[in-house]
């Protein structure tokens, strides 16, 4: 400890943190609570504190209960590494791997849990204090959680692959205002970061892959922000997920496939997803559903293609080609000025023989669609080994020989009153122009009115 608010794991007298960091730190936050009893003192009181965690391993086997405000908990490194990479790496090649694990200021969460224990069990951190003020302020920076292996899923799929574990990075049980997630890894959990009714929530240049979901905004929430990360969640969970949120900002995330979907909003409303490069594997990448409403969704990068690497083949999220890239129910939404690259094999369409929808609208009223632009190609999709090079290969290969017959936007009949601008031909759009106003994108070569 270099000061009276500011602690060292490895310097603290109580416990073992290369054993139990959790029992290191519950310890050192009770310290801060003996300390800190005053609510009123000189104008101030509670300051909080610092806990540093240092550059090395150290196993988490006690969760860290976190009902203090102010506290901020920093390493030296958020540490991620690819161990999807690793664990499909047959054994008898690891000895010349420069290196097998996650590295930095790495949290390594060794809870004992049974499949009755509830979710927040296996949480390494627990934040949780009712009453007023809501708990506040509370920081995790630049260390690595990583949850060590995935586990059997009665499947045929190897356990690394499973994205099953029981196991959180951060849970936050109930209301809390301006907590900030910056430059933290998270790999390896089945749940890395999940907030119940966030205020001005903060998670911004965070590194959360190889999570069975990456970013859970849970129950109610405002004005938070999830900005410049480095997302991708396993198949069966979501990148990003928000529910009941209201002036939420999605800005400049590189989310990666695999994710069931890369945003999926729920109930949200008068928020934007802007400025995202959204790359999946399957359809429903962003999806507003249960009447979300009065939302932007503009200026992102949708590609969708195929799964080139060889342990994840014929793995996806139970969507055919007719659910749509991006799927609306809601509404006064506007969708503007997206780039759709439709990149598929026409022989994997499902149902086979369908046209695939880039965006449908399926509930609501007043939503206004204007000048997306979709490349549809398609081409015979291609498979390897090596996670890195299969997918560099496949992001690109741009000389697909034959266009893609898609539906660039479809309109279902529970979906009226909608406006549908120069985003797609006539023969591209379908829907009911008695009960919604279209302008066709105008074909090459045509004259326009």
């Amino acid at each position: 400890m270099t000061g009276s608010n500011r602690y060292d794991v490895t310097a603290w007298p109580v416990g073992d943190p290369a054993e139990d960091v959790g029992e290191v730190i519950n310890s050192i936050i009770a310290d801060i609570k003996g300390r800190q009893a005053v609510t009123d003192e000189n104008e101030g009181g509670k300051p909080g504190a610092v806990i540093y965690i240092p550059p090395g391993d150290f196993r988490l086997r006690t969760q860290v209960v976190i009902d203090i405000s102010f506290l901020r908990i920093e390493g030296s490194g958020h540490g991620f590494t690819s161990s999807s990479i690793r664990f499909n790496v047959p054994e008898d090649e690891w000895p010349d791997l420069h290196e097998l694990w996650p590295g930095g200021s790495r949290i390594l969460v060794d809870i004992p849990l049974s499949e009755e224990d509830e979710e927040s069990k296996g949480a390494a951190f627990y934040i949780e204090r009712s009453g007023s003020p809501r708990i506040s302020s509370v920081e995790f920076s630049n260390f690595c959680i990583d949850g060590l292996h995935f586990n059997p899923d009665g499947s045929e799929m190897h356990p690394a692959n499973t994205y099953v574990n029981c196991k959180t990075g951060i849970y936050v049980a109930n209301a809390n205002d301006s907590f900030r997630i910056t430059g933290m890894g998270f790999v390896y959990l089945e749940h890395a970061l999940t907030i119940y009714h966030a205020d001005a929530l903060s998670v911004h240049d965070n590194f959360v892959a190889e999570c069975g979901s990456c970013i859970e905004l849970r129950g109610w929430g405002q004005a938070s922000k999830i900005t410049d990360n480095l997302i991708g969640a396993g198949f069966k969970g979501h990148s990003i997920y928000a529910e009941n949120h209201g002036g939420l900002l999605i800005t400049a995330n590189n989310i990666f496939p695999r994710g069931a979907s890369s945003v999926y909003l729920k109930g949200v409303t008068r928020s934007s997803v802007t400025n995202n490069r959204l790359h999946s594997f399957y359809p429903g990448m962003v999806v507003l559903e249960a009447n979300s409403s009065e939302n932007l969704v503009a200026s992102n990068h949708f590609l969708r293609d195929h799964e080139p690497w060889t342990p994840f083949l014929g793995v996806d999220n139970g969507l055919d080609d007719l659910y749509g890239l991006l799927c609306v129910s809601g509404s006064q939404n506007s969708v503007i000025g997206n780039h759709f690259s439709e990149v598929i094999d026409s022989q994997s369409i499902r149902p086979t023989g369908a046209t695939p929808v880039i965006i449908r609208l399926t509930a609501g009223s007043g939503n206004y669609v204007a000048s997306n632009h979709v490349v549809a190609m398609d081409v015979r999709a291609k498979s390897g080994d090596s996670a890195f090079s299969a997918q560099v290969d496949a992001l690109l290969t741009t000389e697909a020989g034959d266009g893609l017959a898609v539906t660039a936007v479809m309109v279902n009949t529970e979906s009226v009153r909608n406006t549908i601008l120069d985003s797609g031909s006539d023969a591209q759009v379908v829907l009911d122009k008695a009960d919604n106003a279209f302008r066709a994108t105008p074909a090459i070569g045509s004259k326009s009115a």
